[in-house]
């Protein structure tokens, strides 16, 4: 099965159990919010009945002679309301009024009248000035009999004088929930189907142009010569040009083949995670969410980009024979501003930098590979860092050596990699994130450590940790045939 089928079918599996997992929370939450809306308008009705009987007070003693009178004339009322697909004929809401000890001094229905209701939640908490409210079942083995009550003070003078429960049965919220259901599963089964659609063309036009060089790439990797394809002036046409131009500047070498296969192969990664996040892009509504995946797209076609470039450094540094811009330079100064550039990252993992190095240190070569092998040594030491560990850089010098070390307190290079850590494309897991890196940095170390006269090695502490020696000349043109 081809890798573009897979992530089609992938998608499909993690869209369709995505929108599963909705559908089942949106289900899920609706009766809690249908709860929590009429727990609302419950508040304010009962807290208006409480105003109501409160108006008629004169001695402290609570008037519910007037809710008796009311709630008689409310038996006789007919009335027919259609409320979307539910016929609504008579009120199903209960009252009861309870005295500052909890006894219930009316009851709408005339159940509980004389009864001692001080520890039910809604009448004890009122009663201490809380908000009092409590769900219970009129039929415990049943849960289509829940009840909701929500409770108001009455007051008399500035005191609490008596309790005011209103009390509304569930079933109509069931009635809404069961209609809406069905609805529910629907939009979200015809939502879901739209999504995977579109995440499929939207991958068709966006891995186009990848697709397009990785054929491209294949062909030259076969010796043939094809025209370049169109690739537009995305990011994805920059990173084309940047092969191209890698492709010319190998041409006619023995090694050709091995560099375009090893491109090929490391490109399928950041190809894979922009085909996912465009796919994905597809079933996020959330503007924010849709900027992220557009910068992981950007994001990875700037990591093609850079493999691509890197890869041309790297060629660049095989090819030659000896250094072409020989300058002195002080050693101290470029470890000093590789820190510099890395003291966002250091200080984001709270690391803390031994740096020994002070003096001057004298050294012959070229300023910027100098700068590039140090700053790739630092970044590997950074990235295999646990938080808060500590970074030991070292110098020692002779009138013909100077040999640079960095040390980590990371969990060290297993046994298996050690051997070869500075193969091209060769790369571990970073431990914060498990990504890779493009494999080409310790190589480029090597190959300026070779141009220099030296050589660089990374080797296991006892009981944890890492350390890199670089080993340079300090007069390298003295050395060059």
């Amino acid at each position: 099965m081809k890798i573009r089928a897979r992530i089609i079918l992938s998608f499909v599996l993690v869209v369709g159990i995505g929108f599963y997992f909705l559908v089942d929370h949106i289900l899920g939450e609706l009766r809690p919010r249908y709860l929590e809306a009429v727990e609302e308008v419950l508040v304010d009705e009962s807290n208006l009945l409480a105003t109501f009987l409160e108006s008629g007070m004169s001695d402290g003693k609570i008037p519910v002679e007037r809710l008796r009178e009311a709630f008689d004339r409310l038996d006789k009322r007919s009335f027919s309301a259609q409320i979307y697909k539910l016929t609504k004929t008579k009120v199903d809401e209960r009252l009861y009024v309870t005295d500052a000890q909890g006894r219930v001094i009316f009851d709408s229905e005339g159940l509980d009248e004389g009864k001692d209701f001080s520890q039910w939640r809604d009448v004890h908490l009122t009663l201490l000035g809380d908000y009092g409210a409590r769900t219970s079942r009129d039929h415990p083995e049943n849960p289509g009999s829940s009840v909701l009550h929500v409770a108001a003070p009455i007051r008399f003078d500035g005191k609490i004088v008596g309790v005011l429960t209103l009390r509304k049965p569930t079933a109509s919220i069931n009635f809404f929930l069961e209609t809406a259901r069905p609805s529910i599963v629907i939009a979200g089964a015809v939502a879901a189907l739209a999504v995977i659609l579109l995440g499929i063309l939207l991958s068709s036009w966006v891995t186009r142009p990848i697709w397009r060089l990785t054929s491209y790439a294949r062909a030259v990797r076969d010796g043939r010569r094809p025209p370049f394809p169109k690739l537009g002036t995305s990011e994805i046409g920059e990173m084309g040009a940047a092969f191209e131009g890698m492709r010319e500047a190998l041409e006619g070498k023995k090694y050709v083949e091995d560099y375009v296969q090893s491109l090929t192969h490391e490109l399928k990664s950041p190809i894979a995670a922009i085909q996912g996040a465009a796919e994905i892009l597809q079933a996020e509504k959330d503007p924010a969410k849709q900027a992220r995946f557009l910068t992981n797209i950007r994001d990875e076609s700037s990591r093609m980009h850079r493999i691509v470039e890197r890869m041309l450094e790297l060629a660049g540094l095989e090819s030659r024979h000896g250094l072409e811009k020989v300058e002195t330079v002080d050693f101290s100064d470029l470890v000093r501003e590789a820190l510099e550039r890395m003291q966002d990252r250091i200080e984001a993992k709270g690391l803390r930098v031994e740096n020994s190095m002070g003096d001057p240190v004298p050294i012959e070569g070229e300023p910027f590979l100098l700068e590039s092998a140090v700053q790739n040594l630092l970044q590997n030491a950074v990235d295999f860092s646990p938080k808060g560990g500590v970074l030991t850089l070292g110098l020692q010098e002779t009138e013909e050596r100077l040999v640079f070390s960095i040390t980590d307190q990371g969990t060290g290079v297993p046994d298996y990699a050690l051997p070869r850590v500075f193969e091209r494309f060769y790369s571990l897991p970073r431990p914060d994130g498990g990504k890779k890196s493009s494999g080409l940095g310790l190589s480029f170390v090597r190959e300026v450590a070779r141009l220099h006269g030296g050589e660089v090695e990374i080797q296991n502490r006892n009981p944890s940790g890492a350390v890199a020696t670089l080993t340079l000349a300090r007069h390298p043109h003295e050395n060059e045939t």
